[in-house]
């Protein structure tokens, strides 16, 4: 958008982005970092490419050294990770997303595939849920030559970090395209729901700041939310939400981070996932969570080598490669 001299700034959500009365935005975080052309990564062997689904949706494959030896009846998981960012920054070409996804790639051992959807406020929710779907509908399509070869398409993960968390949820729980066969698990890293209302040591008070900070951001990027942050896409448990007994997947991962504000929202969904499942009588369901001492949100993204980014990263694939 264009500059008209105008600095006043109607919308300050720095350092994700902050908007000025005359249009113009800025993204200081994401402008910060240059995207990354796909490739062979020297230090996994994973090799990646990008397919473009539409105009403005594509999507990034990563093909591990294993799948070679994964051919017939050995083909390996496929992961469809969407990356976090509030729903206004994040790219599949991001470096911190493409260094993970070499290594997740690699570590499980499967086919990944990071799904770059459209952001607010330019798009506003529902466009990034609406083009998850699409990447989602494309990857069971069994059309790719990297997929038809060597993914299993009936073990299926989606994972995602914060927002890419929130559409993890919300498309198991909105599903089609026979989900209930096919999506062995989702795996929600630090995610992003909130409330009205308080739980476990969120902000109360003169810290409160912090939860209009949440609830400000929800209603930029999705301003036809209901009741605000106790939308359903928000707020998994509000009243009238629908039950978690819908998801569409046979297990649940949810990882959290002690120093993160959004780690009382991640444990309230594993227990509500795991109490959703007993009530259907499937109390042998496994829903795993898992809190990261001593760090913030989302830090594996930045700090690759630190000792919990390696725990987290040995979580999932032994998720994913579990039975």
């Amino acid at each position: 958008m264009s500059d008209d001299g105008d600095d006043d700034v109607v919308h300050d959500f720095a350092p994700l982005i902050v908007v000025y009365r005359s249009g113009r935005l800025k993204r200081p975080f994401a402008d910060a970092m240059q995207p990354v052309p796909p490739g062979t990564d020297a230090a996994t062997g994973v090799v990646s490419r990008d397919v473009h689904l539409s105009a403005s949706l594509f999507v990034r494959l990563y093909l591990p050294p294993a799948a070679t030896a994964a051919a017939g009846e050995n083909k390996l998981p496929v992961i469809v990770y969407f990356h976090g960012g509030g729903f206004v920054i994040g790219s599949a070409a991001s470096p911190a997303y493409h260094r993970c996804l070499n290594d997740l790639a690699a570590a499980c051992p499967a086919i990944a595939v990071s799904v770059d959807y459209r952001l607010a406020p330019e798009h506003p929710l529902p466009a990034a849920y609406d083009d998850s779907a699409a990447a989602l509908a494309w990857v069971l399509s069994d059309t790719d030559p990297w997929l038809a070869a060597h993914g299993d398409l009936s073990r299926v993960f989606l994972a995602g970090d914060s927002a890419g968390a929130n559409i993890c949820h919300h498309l198991a729980m909105h599903h089609g395209h026979d989900l209930h066969r096919r999506l062995k698990g989702i795996v929600l890293i630090h995610p992003w729901f909130w409330g009205k209302d308080p739980i476990g040591e969120e902000p109360r008070g003169g810290e409160a700041m912090a939860a209009e900070e949440q609830k400000g951001l929800w209603e930029f990027v999705c301003p036809d939310a209901v009741d605000g942050v106790d939308d359903p896409r928000m707020n998994p448990m509000a009243a009238g939400a629908p039950g978690l007994e819908k998801l569409a997947c046979e297990k649940v991962m949810v990882f959290v981070a002690e120093g993160d504000t959004l780690r009382w929202r991640g444990r309230a969904y594993a227990e509500a996932a795991a109490a959703a499942r007993a009530r259907g009588g499937d109390a042998a369901a496994t829903v795993e969570l898992l809190e990261s001492e001593g760090v913030a949100h989302v830090f594996y993204l930045f700090e690759p080598g630190h000792e919990k980014a390696d725990e987290l990263l040995r979580r999932i694939a032994a998720f994913v490669s579990s039975k």
